[in-house]
């Protein structure tokens, strides 16, 4: 069962730079959050911080289920091919039972038995975008799911985020245009 994301009063500082202060948002279960802005404004900072991968300045983050982050580097050994590749992760996040379904829903099955160094930059990100999946978290958190992605990737994307939300998942995304999350509320940056 997920619970609610609280957002309040967040300010994040890197070095000496305060990248935004005073965020504030709420999203409920089936919920979902726009991050927008120029580049530079804190999008990533802001996933960062509620992955718990950050530590804020200020302000906190109230959130009592599991998260899976997806940033802009999909971490995929390169020699590994990439159903052995994403077995381990699943494995780590106790996502083997989930993990076929994830492949389907990415429409990666057909290229399990390629190595990782093989993939273009889009067939890494749906990669990326299924061990989220297969993570069986309740909250994903996508740092511009959709870099790299062709109109027919963008669409699974889509038809995944609307299927996670109608299940009670929750969505956070930074991003610099629309990606298919309807009804999702909006902070902006910068």
């Amino acid at each position: 069962m997920s619970t609610a994301l609280v957002i309040e009063d967040l300010a994040c500082r890197r070095g000496q730079r305060l990248l935004f202060e005073g965020v504030c948002a709420r999203v409920e279960p089936g919920g979902a959050l726009l991050l927008v802005g120029p580049n530079g404004t804190g999008k990533s900072s802001l996933l960062r911080l509620l992955a718990g991968l950050l530590p804020a300045a200020a302000g906190r983050v109230d959130y009592a289920g599991r998260r899976a982050f997806l940033g802009h580097e999909v971490a995929l050994k390169p020699r590994q091919t990439l159903g052995g590749e994403l077995a381990h992760w699943a494995r780590l996040d106790g996502g083997e039972a989930r993990l076929p379904a994830a492949l389907r829903a990415m429409n990666l099955e057909a290229l399990i038995d390629v190595p990782c160094r093989m993939l273009s930059s889009g067939q890494k990100r749906r990669a990326g975008l299924a061990r989220v999946m297969a993570a069986g978290a309740d909250l994903w958190l996508l740092d511009e799911p959709t870099a790299g992605l062709d109109t027919a990737s963008a669409a699974l994307l889509a038809r995944a985020m609307a299927a996670h939300r109608a299940g009670g998942g929750l969505v956070v995304a930074a991003v610099h245009g629309d990606i298919g999350l309807d009804g999702a509320a909006t902070v902006r940056l910068g």
